[in-house]
């Protein structure tokens, strides 16, 4: 059987919108046939609105591939090198597996020999330069969203929002896309009332939805496929579970953002885009990632940056801030399987190392009585704590802590006559934010006439003196925040049956009353109530 001469043409999206008509598939298909000899026997195999990039999902160019290792093919003629890739690397490949068939790859355009060395020089040069324009062309794609990102509110496409759903429409003079809400924006609204509660955790999310035979899921079809995959990756499966709902109530997309939350945002060290004025309570927020840039330091914010968006939020910033603070707590005082062995796991840790406490066994030498006893995890660390074991015992500890709940509900009020009463610990906050901002001030007159060396160290301090501030307004919202929400009613009736509550209802309570416990056998105990 003779073997035939393989003509591969290929055209991207983007070559459609030059103005030249060379790369088009008549041309490529024209000048390929007409370099063939009188009567050769040919085959043309063509991708239309195909990437060089990824040679996998061009099924013409498979099939030739295929066809060359049937041994069906002589040769390929392409009108220029970067039609079959623009990677030097999966050319150099692909042009190798093709040597070991016996099939050589004839461009029109660059017209040498490649199976010299001087050949093969001047061929991959040609493909590092297309390789090269291929990565500015995606540079300037990422450059271009970024600009039009921070530039506008509108919808930029992409990812598929869960509750969401774009509309066309003519804001300032300009048209885009809106967000507005979908059928499902109830279930984000519900998510969140649900998850505010005490005592309420992501399970309790799911379970309200199935118990009411509520559907949460979008539909499956979506057109094309990185449309589908993104849809799957906001939230919208055909079964939400807890992660799902995690993600979505860590969103800013959701929440009418205020002024509260524009300082929440700058804490947590995002990049803002507009001024504190757009924060209206009225708009939702888009949180952009900004690709391809890396910074200095580990703060996950300082990767993202904050725009407000056209569309509107679904959730007041009093519920999507208590909810950010609620998961922020749950990340950093875990509910873990340890509450079935005490209800203070999670929250019991050492006063010198700041470990966590963990409870082991122990029996009496006639084997007939177990005890509990606290150990060190800090001890188990590199350079770790010179305590391995606690003479505090579990069982003293929880009855001290129960007693000590007790007392510290008969000392509350509700939330409005709490608020006359002087709090020490706000003041002394405000007074530290008061002296950081003043060495902000004294230490920014003095960049005009420092040195160089100077100059790097008043940076590094106002840096550092920055970060200080944000951790210290964020102390102080949190505890606005708790301290607007004390009502000591959703408390009373389980301290008054405590006998009948499971650990895990005594550990749910214990969280929502104590940020932390120090255990110390020399000191004693120490407990940071968070109300």
């Amino acid at each position: 059987m003779s073997k035939l001469t393989a003509v591969y043409v290929r055209r991207s999206v983007s070559d459609k919108d030059k103005d030249n008509n060379s790369l088009s598939i008549d041309s490529q298909k024209a000048e390929c046939v007409k370099s063939l000899k009188e009567g050769e026997e040919y085959r043309i195999y063509c991708d239309d609105g195909k990437s060089a990039k990824d040679m996998k999902h061009r099924p013409a160019f498979m099939q030739m591939m295929s066809d060359a290792r049937e041994g069906l093919i002589e040769r390929i003629i392409v009108k220029k090198y970067d039609r079959f890739s623009r990677n030097m690397r999966d050319y150099l490949n692909v042009t190798d597996e093709l040597d070991g068939f016996g099939v050589g790859v004839q461009s029109l355009s660059e017209p040498f020999n490649t199976t010299t060395k001087e050949g093969r020089l001047m061929r991959n040069n040609l493909l590092s330069f297309a390789e090269f324009e291929r990565e500015t062309i995606a540079e300037r794609v990422v450059d271009a969203y970024n600009t039009r990102a921070q530039e506008t509110g509108f919808y930029q496409g992409g990812k598929v929002y869960y509750g969401f759903q774009p509309e066309r429409r003519t804001i300032n003079g300009k048209t885009g896309s809106v967000l507005v809400p979908s059928d499902k924006a109830h279930v984000i609204q519900k998510a969140f009332d649900i998850y505010k509660e005490t005592g309420t955790s992501l399970a309790d999310i799911v379970n309200y939805f199935k118990d009411n035979d509520i559907d949460v899921a979008v539909p499956r079809k979506h057109k094309g496929r990185s449309s589908q995959r993104a849809v799957e990756a906001n939230g919208g499966m055909s079964n939400m579970d807890r992660s799902h709902f995690s993600k979505l109530l860590d969103s800013p997309l959701y929440v009418k953002a205020d002024k509260d939350v524009y300082q929440y945002l700058v804490s947590k060290g995002y990049e803002i885009v507009d001024d504190i004025e757009a924060f209206n309570g009225v708009h939702g927020l888009f949180r952009h990632k900004r690709i391809g840039i890396k910074t200095a330091t580990a703060n996950v914010g300082e990767h993202f940056y904050i725009k407000v968006g056209y569309h509107e939020g679904l959730v007041d910033s009093e519920t999507w801030l208590a909810v950010q603070d609620k998961k922020s707590q749950n990340q950093c005082i875990p509910k873990n399987t340890g509450a079935k062995n005490s209800w203070l796991m999670g929250l019991t840790k050492c006063k010198h190392c700041g470990y966590s406490l963990i409870i082991n066994y122990g029996w009496n030498k006639a084997k007939t009585t177990q005890w509990r006893f606290y150990l060190d995890n800090g001890y188990y660390k590199a350079n770790g704590c010179v305590k391995k074991r606690f003479k505090t015992r579990p069982d003293a500890l929880e009855e001290a802590v129960f007693e000590a709940m007790k007392d510290r509900l008969n000392s509350l009020h509700i939330a409005k006559a709490e608020k006359a009463k002087p709090d020490t610990e706000t003041d002394n906050i405000k007074a530290d934010i008061i002296r950081v901002e003043g060495e902000i001030r004294e230490l920014m007159d003095k960049l005009a006439k420092a040195d160089d060396v100077l100059f790097a160290y008043i940076q590094d301090r106002v840096k550092a003196l920055h970060a200080k501030k944000s951790e210290l307004d964020a102390k102080l919202r949190s505890k606005a925040r708790k301290h607007k929400e004390i009502d000591t009613a959703p408390l009373d009736d389980p301290l008054s049956r405590w006998e009948t509550l499971t650990n895990d209802e005594k550990n749910a309570l214990a969280l929502t009353m104590i940020d932390v416990i120090y255990v110390c056998d020399d000191e004693g105990v120490n407990i940071q109530f968070s109300i």
